[in-house]
């Protein structure tokens, strides 16, 4: 509620997963080291202006929370999620994005079927999400659906960051329809753990209820696991990624 509170919008950014080369700016890329706020591509009318609230209008704020807000770090590095990361076999666990995700009621945008890994890519892969639910999260007001068995594909595309600052992705979209994906519906407190390659989605909110929920995003940071020096995501020198766990 502070964070949103305090957010007054002089540079307006859409985040958009349909079209993020279009959509992308010079915001979106420094959001890597800040606490940035993204509206809903519906959240204005025809002359421009918000159609409602502020606090109703925004997509999500990323994508350093969990690093600069007292609150989200502490929750983000709690002995809890450090556990459960060393259970899933992770040696020096990296978190590298957060994001508070609003999916606003009637005007929720659609996550299109995409991969983690395509955005957060490590040499070999090791990105993991884990999606907390912070309201119930139902097909009425657009959860989760994922396609059971879709990690063993492999990472199908990469979203890449040009020397000119620009986005684009390395191929074309693999074109297909959304059967055999199935509902994550979820009560307000599960946590949704996300293989990087798995593939999910999120369907348009059309319902008057919100969707509320806190993603933080993992990948192996010991010797030989390599962060991607042309991800979209790159940290600025003095403000470099914070191991979970002390040394």
């Amino acid at each position: 509620g502070e964070l949103v509170g305090a957010f007054d919008p002089q540079e307006v950014s859409v985040f958009s997963t349909k079209n993020q080369k279009r959509t992308t700016d010079e915001y979106f890329l420094q959001s890597s080291a800040n606490v940035s706020f993204f509206f809903e591509e519906k959240a204005f009318g025809e002359d421009g202006a918000l159609a409602q609230p502020k606090e109703l209008s925004i997509n999500k704020f990323g994508h350093a929370a969990h690093d600069l807000d007292p609150v989200f770090r502490a929750f983000s590095r709690s002995p809890r999620v450090a556990a459960l990361l060393q259970s899933l076999g992770f040696q020096v666990p990296l978190p590298v994005q957060s994001m508070y995700i609003f999916k606003q009621p009637r005007i929720g945008g659609e996550v299109v079927p995409h991969q983690d890994s395509t955005f957060l890519y490590t040499d070999p892969p090791s990105v993991v999400g884990l999606w907390f639910a912070l309201e119930d999260a139902t097909r009425e007001n657009g959860c989760l659906w994922a396609l059971p068995g879709s990690h063993r594909l492999g990472v199908e595309r990469r979203m890449l960051l040009t020397a000119e600052r620009a986005i684009t992705f390395d191929r074309e979209p693999v074109q297909r329809t959304t059967e055999g994906f199935v509902p994550v519906e979820v009560k307000s407190g599960a946590l949704v753990l996300l293989h990087g390659a798995v593939l999910h989605m999120s369907r348009e909110n059309r319902s008057a209820h919100s969707r509320h929920a806190y993603s933080v995003h993992v990948v192996e940071g010991r010797e030989g696991s390599v962060w991607a020096p042309d991800n979209w995501l790159q940290r600025p020198p003095d403000m470099p990624f914070e191991p979970l766990l002390p040394a």
